[in-house]
């Protein structure tokens, strides 16, 4: 049996609530009930679950981002939470051993986490992607998992982003050149 883990990248306040720092907005918090859905049922047949999440230092000069986009994600503050329903499904299951935290500084959860690692360890062959931006940190995340030869799962009613074109540009990337399946 191909053992599979469940991705979500992103989905926090900054991202997705209407006040958040870099937001998704509507596209982001329409997605909430999908995802969550994907984590009960993840949990269900405790197959691992990893939750990836922006880290970022409060005025980091030196970071790549720092000139592309406002400040998001700040190391203690709420715009990290986890969002929603996805909060509250995160919170029912986070002392199970097949969920994992990840701080990620970096747009993909490969980019300088031990997320290919912790992967290997399990026997993970199969990756479901979850979250925000679907034009920045789940592409890339997407690539990432290409390169490192693990077939990738889209589910388009689970990613959002800010910018529609890119993330309907990212979708049909997902297939025609990653390979992935997008349904």
């Amino acid at each position: 049996m191909l053992k599979k883990a469940l991705l979500v990248i992103d989905y926090t306040n900054d991202f997705v609530h209407e006040n958040g720092a870099l937001t998704c907005g509507e596209p982001g918090q329409e997605i909430d009930g999908n995802i969550a859905g994907h984590i009960h049922e993840f949990a269900h047949n405790r197959e691992d679950i990893f939750f990836l999440t922006d880290a970022h230092h409060e005025k980091d000069t030196r970071h790549p981002e720092t000139d592309l986009f406002p400040p998001h994600n700040i190391i203690g503050t709420s715009g990290r939470d986890l969002y929603g329903e996805v909060e509250k499904a995160s919170g029912q299951y986070k002392n199970e051993p097949f969920v994992h935290y990840l701080d990620k500084t970096r747009y993909s959860a490969f980019a300088g986490t031990p997320l290919d690692l912790l992967l290997k360890e399990r026997g993970i062959r199969e990756l479901h992607i979850t979250g925000v931006c679907t034009d920045i940190c789940i592409l890339h995340t997407a690539v990432d998992a290409y390169n490192l030869s693990y077939p990738t799962v889209i589910n388009r009613n689970a990613v959002a982003s800010f910018n529609q074109q890119g993330h309907e540009w990212a979708l049909g990337h997902f297939a025609s050149c990653l390979g992935a399946t997008v349904y």
